[in-house]
């Protein structure tokens, strides 16, 4: 089973490369050539990347309006007194004008204290450990624990605060989808991704698990678990290493691309199904 899941799943792989990007986040990323821009764009657009997404698309560009396409040096010289109100009119799902100028905010005390995102990140990573897990975990404490004063108005940020949602924890069972995100465009440097944290190999990455991932995983036997949570991604992850120890997560995007291209039905479709490249393997 698992040379066969290997051969369709690469052929799957192949099918899919930055010409299959749009519609997607990482759209923007690509627009910048510098990559403090490319960081910063990254950590907003994969924050974002949760509902419709003709929805996030618009949001980031929203944003990045905002910011005069100028994203780091909008956030290095960023005001929370006097830039906040230029979000006032933002809107995503739950997520309001305030949690964005939080989240620009927390990523300029980042810099400032690790020199870039990657800087603060690398703050707790550990190049021995199993997988990203303690680093992620690490991270969203350290960020959560940066001043939001100016913002919401507290001296602890207050457990309600949108920008929470933005910085969930492996150690609350969150599969963390949308860091997991973020790390597979910053750390891989092949195809739709942009490898620009070399300092961790992507061996260590967890698959972004989305319903998307989780649905067509249980049908093409990567996961027996009920709950989208970090351990199905974690599951996910591992039996894709046996296909590649070194780049499991690669078949993120192929894999994802079916589901938000509407090619993997979640019933069972005889048209879409007979041209689906991994139907060999498929349980559905």
């Amino acid at each position: 089973m698992n040379h066969k899941l290997k051969t369709l799943l690469n052929k799957l792989y192949k099918s899919f490369d930055i010409n299959s990007i749009s519609p997607d986040p990482l759209e923007f990323v690509h627009k910048f050539k510098d990559p403090k821009d490319k960081e910063i764009t990254g950590l907003i657009a994969s924050s974002l990347a949760y509902g419709k997404v003709e929805g996030i698309l618009k949001s980031i560009n929203y944003i990045l309006d905002v910011m005069d396409w100028s994203p780091y040096r909008f956030t290095v010289r960023f005001n929370p007194q006097k830039h906040t109100q230029l979000f006032n009119n933002f809107s995503h799902r739950f997520n309001k004008g305030r949690d964005i100028a939080c989240l620009i905010y927390f990523v300029k005390q980042m810099i400032e204290e690790g020199g870039s995102i990657k800087g603060f990140f690398l703050k707790g990573y550990n190049p021995y450990d199993k997988n990203i897990k303690p680093a992620l975990i690490s991270f969203s404490d350290r960020v959560l624990k940066l001043d939001s004063m100016p913002i919401y108005g507290r001296r602890k940020l207050p457990q309600d605060a949108g920008v929470r949602f933005f910085f969930p924890s492996p150690s609350d069972g969150s599969p963390c989808k949308r860091l997991n995100l973020y790390l597979r465009w910053m750390v891989r440097e092949k195809d739709v991704d942009l490898g620009l944290w070399k300092e961790i190999h992507p061996n260590r990455l967890i698959i972004p698990l989305d319903t998307h991932i989780a649905r067509i995983s249980k049908y093409i036997g990567l996961t027996n678990r009920k709950s989208p949570d970090w351990e199905m991604a974690e599951e996910i992850t591992e039996n894709l290493k046996r296909l590649d120890a070194d780049d499991p997560v690669k078949y993120d995007f192929s894999l994802c691309r079916l589901g938000i291209l509407d090619r993997c039905p979640k019933k069972k479709d005889p048209e879409k199904c007979r041209k689906c490249l991994i139907k060999g393997i498929c349980v559905m």
